[in-house]
């Protein structure tokens, strides 16, 4: 069983910077790609941004010249790293890692990032 272990998250005033930390059981490059989605309350969970396993990045145009996503493959973790942070980045992010194999991925337990104005 696969774990991904998150942290990073925190409260901060906006205009802040937080980066947010994933560590998996295993090599990351068993991965098809790994990324952070984030649940805000009341809201649909929602794709922030992802890496493939040959480091091709993709970005939610909220985010986008904002957060940065980026690997460390000998540490088996993928980072956000997030700046210039608004009141509506307020949410629980969530590690995502999906599998070479169809439709088999797993998940974090989230890590809450909370912005104040």
């Amino acid at each position: 069983q696969v774990q991904l272990v998150e942290s990073g998250g925190g409260s901060v005033q906006a205009g802040g910077s937080l980066k947010l930390s994933c560590a998996a059981s295993r090599s990351i490059f068993s991965f098809k790609a790994m990324g952070w989605y984030r649940q805000a309350p009341g809201k649909q969970r929602e794709l922030v941004a992802d890496i493939s396993s040959g480091g091709s990045t993709n970005y939610a145009d909220f985010v986008k010249g904002r957060f940065t996503i980026s690997r460390d493959n000998a540490k088996n973790t993928v980072y956000l790293q997030m700046n210039s942070l608004k009141p509506e980045d307020t949410a629980v992010y969530v590690c995502n890692a999906k599998s070479f194999i169809a439709f088999n991925e797993y998940w974090g337990q989230g890590t809450q990032v909370t912005v104040s104005s």
